[in-house]
């Protein structure tokens, strides 16, 4: 299995997610429960700003998923999409690039 997870990591570099992301990811993986930006920093001894800011990325990214909790403040924990969740997305998300610019190419040959 661990063979999978480092071609999906492959992957992921090829598609210009950071070392830091991918340590951040592998570590929500393994640890298989949601996590808070301070708990990933501790694990992975970086600065609270850069596990903020890279957290932030790969939940845009669909990389990650995050539920607001509320225990006398609000905040966020963070878990890892599984791998499998984690290929369609990518899948779908190029799929989707990829028809706009063929819908961008077709509208500009019929420019010409």
């Amino acid at each position: 299995m661990s063979d999978v997870y480092e071609k999906l990591e492959a992957l992921l570099r090829s598609l210009g997610v950071k070392k830091t992301e991918l340590r951040i990811y592998r570590l929500l993986l393994e640890k298989k429960r949601p996590m808070r930006i301070t708990e990933i920093q501790r694990e992975l001894g970086i600065s609270e700003r850069s596990v903020r800011e890279h957290v932030i990325r790969m939940y845009r990214s669909g990389i990650l998923r995050r539920n607001l909790i509320e225990q006398g403040w609000l905040g966020y924990t963070y878990t890892a999409v599984s791998p499998g969740e984690l290929l369609e997305n990518i899948k779908q998300s190029l799929i989707k690039r990829i028809n706009e610019l063929e819908r961008e190419l077709g509208a500009d040959s019929t420019k010409n």
